[in-house]
């Protein structure tokens, strides 16, 4: 049987074009049926390490960032880039923006199903995933032990190894998520549309075996 390829993915679970790009990603796995041929891995990468660690409001954030009356515009912007991928925002519920340095831990400790839920419990449910307990919660819910959570999100070593990996995807040029390391060796920026997975997919595998069949 033929081994998988990796494919990493760099990504902020804070980062609405990091979800936004999740589901590209998967629509095109699924259209063009490779899902089964890749081996995915979700690196951490905070876009705002230096957020404190209860959070902030949210609207301050974004006209802290952006400028004054920016919010609307923004989250206009992305629900309409949301909306052809199957992403829904509920951006009345979104009020803080968080420290995401537990949810990389919780996800670098359980399965990339844990990466799905949070964010869902982010965008959707506007769930505080900065908030130790709430993650514990939604640990708890997507079937990990309650007492293994709270160990791994007290591991000293487990968080140095989270810090570690954010360095180093900025040392070799991470600037912005999400980001898509394809086969260890290809990289792919931003949230793409399925045809431009098509392409990547059709110079993987022409590397792979010349014989693959083009999309």
């Amino acid at each position: 049987m033929q081994d998988k390829l990796p494919l990493a993915i760099v990504s902020d679970i804070a980062c609405p074009w990091c979800f936004i790009g999740k589901a590209r990603l998967e629509a095109a796995l699924e259209h063009y049926g490779v899902a089964e041929r890749f081996a995915i891995t979700w690196l951490p990468y905070e876009l705002n390490p230096e957020m404190p660690e209860e959070g902030m409001d949210r609207t301050q954030y974004l006209e802290s960032k952006f400028g004054p009356g920016k919010r609307k515009e923004i989250e206009v912007r992305l629900s309409e880039a949301a909306l052809e991928s199957g992403v829904t925002f509920n951006w009345a519920k979104v009020t803080r923006s968080v420290n995401t340095r537990m949810a990389h831990m919780l996800v670098a400790a359980a399965s990339t199903v844990q990466t799905a839920a949070l964010f869902k419990a982010y965008w959707q449910d506007g769930r505080d995933i900065g908030d130790l307990e709430t993650l514990i919660q939604i640990a708890v819910e997507q079937g990990f032990d309650e007492q293994a959570a709270r160990d791994e999100l007290a591991n000293d070593e487990l968080r140095e190894t989270v810090i570690g990996l954010e360095d180093h995807a900025r040392k070799v040029g991470v600037t912005g998520v999400p980001f898509f390391i394809v086969d260890s060796k290809l990289a792919v920026s931003g949230a793409q549309p399925p045809d431009v997975w098509a392409q990547v997919f059709q110079q993987v595998f022409a590397a792979q075996a010349p014989q693959e069949p083009q999309f």
